[in-house]
């Protein structure tokens, strides 16, 4: 399942750096607009402290965790809409991806020019909506131009249901809301609305870039935007990514503990990010464990055995008989399958089972 995240914002905010520290990629993080022009792709390990755990029960020949896909899109300016900059490569990578985490300037740094003069990031998030949206009307009004006709004139019942779902967006899109806020009452509606590929119906994640004094509990800049998204339904992380820089330099495992335990932070930002990274995506994990492998395994949250057996293998999907099912918290409290099985904490589930975070499977299946 080839998910991706990416990472926008203005010129200098971040970015590189912060997709640096992610994937340990090199992208060019340097001091002027545009260094990034090409979008870098970095294939991110979803960190996943299960794993190790049922390692230790199982002792596998190996571990296999799951990842995602983080993109690094150059910094977008004012008037990217309309081809400003690099602006229409740009919007057309975003529109590629599946989620948007948007990074925003929230330290002071006279070493760090800001595209605009001065650091505000509640201004900088409104320059980048507003060429999202700016886009997203562009192909709203191109789609009505299409059925609007058909849809007042004719008999078309498809075209007038287009036809109102687009009329929808426009109206939000006109009052500066992004599209992930309107509201579609039926699936008839929905449906309509799917190939439309708006990029402000995607998810968004906002990441405050933060100085290292502010890296635990955030500053000023980033009480002014949780305000300014209260209203967004989108998630908020605060980051430093200068010390992210930093840890990613440690060789060992205990060196980046006893780094962030200096700090204060539980967690490095990079982790916090991948995971809700993750989650923006609507992903969740399910667990195989053997001898040969222990394994995480991406679905989508709210699939049924049947689907995520499909993530393992097709056929399995196709010839689909039964799971056998274990809670993680009672496979690691009582240490191993055979156990559970003896304890009756092993559950047989058909095709209606809704799979959930953490359940550790194993598929029956004839083909």
């Amino acid at each position: 399942m080839s998910l991706q995240c990416g990472i926008v914002g203005l010129p200098n905010v971040g970015k590189s750096t912060l997709f640096n520290c992610l994937s340990n990629a090199k992208a060019q993080a340097a001091n002027f607009p545009f260094c990034t022009i090409e979008p870098n792709v970095g294939v991110i390990t979803v960190p996943d402290e299960r794993l190790n755990k049922l390692a230790e029960l199982v002792h596998p020949q190996k571990i296999v965790p799951t990842t995602v896909e983080i993109v690094d899109i150059a910094g977008l300016v004012k008037g990217a809409s309309q081809g400003e900059g690099l602006g229409n490569k740009f919007l057309a990578n975003i529109r590629e991806t599946d989620a948007i985490l948007h990074v925003l300037r929230c330290f002071d740094d006279e070493n760090v020019t800001h595209v605009d003069g001065s650091v505000n990031p509640v201004r900088d998030k409104e320059i980048i909506d507003c060429e999202l949206q700016l886009k997203d009307l562009e192909t709203i009004e191109s789609r009505i131009n299409k059925v609007q006709k058909q849809a007042q004139t004719g008999g078309d019942k498809q075209a007038k249901l287009q036809w109102g779902v687009f009329l929808k967006y426009k109206e939000a899109l006109q009052q500066g809301k992004a599209a992930r806020t309107v509201h579609l009452e039926t699936k008839d509606e929905q449906k309509a609305a799917h190939d439309l590929f708006l990029l402000t119906n995607k998810p968004v994640l906002y990441v405050c870039n933060v100085d290292e004094a502010s890296a635990v509990s955030g500053n000023q800049y980033t009480e002014t935007v949780r305000e300014a998204i209260r209203e967004e339904g989108a998630g908020l992380l605060i980051v430093a990514a200068k010390i992210e820089s930093e840890i990613a330099e440690f060789e060992t495992y205990d060196e980046r503990e006893l780094f962030l335990s200096e700090l204060g932070l539980a967690e490095s930002g990079v982790n916090r990010l991948i995971k809700a990274a993750y989650q923006l995506l609507n992903l969740e994990t399910f667990l195989t464990a053997g001898p040969q492998e222990v394994r995480a395994w991406t679905y989508r949250k709210g699939s049924k055995a049947p689907q995520c057996a499909g993530v393992i293998h097709t056929d399995f999907e196709k010839g689909f008989i039964r799971a056998e099912v274990i809670k993680y918290d009672d496979y690691t409290a009582l240490g191993s399958e055979t156990a559970c099985k003896e304890a009756g904490k092993m559950n047989v589930e058909g095709k209606e089972y809704i799979v959930q975070d953490g359940d550790i499977m194993h598929f029956r299946f004839n083909v």
